[in-house]
């Protein structure tokens, strides 16, 4: 199991990520997709890099703008692993606005 981060952890680790938010015991980013395909598109990619770290984000979708919500559930909080995938989703995202 993951170690849970503690509070100064998760700060300096949000740091790097400006577009994520913490809300609780999660950490939140919405993207604004050019098409509601663009987006879909996104969603697929973050599926497949989610499937391989075998660690799975919540996603929420809106037409063009989407959610992605990271926890470690198991651990019953933040981990590494949430701020690991947290970074490649941004690199998937590349250009998309949040």
């Amino acid at each position: 199991m993951a170690d849970i981060l503690d509070d100064t952890a998760v700060a300096d680790r949000l740091s790097a990520l400006p577009d994520w938010t913490r809300d609780g015991d999660a950490i939140r980013r919405q993207v604004r997709a050019a098409t509601f395909l663009d987006g879909i598109d996104l969603v697929g990619r973050v599926a497949r890099a989610a499937e391989a770290a075998d660690h799975h984000p919540d996603i929420d979708i809106r037409w063009r703008t989407l959610t992605f919500t990271l926890t470690t559930h198991s651990a019953g909080g933040l981990t590494a692993k949430d701020f690991d995938l947290a970074a490649r989703i941004d690199d998937l995202a590349g250009g998309a606005t949040g």
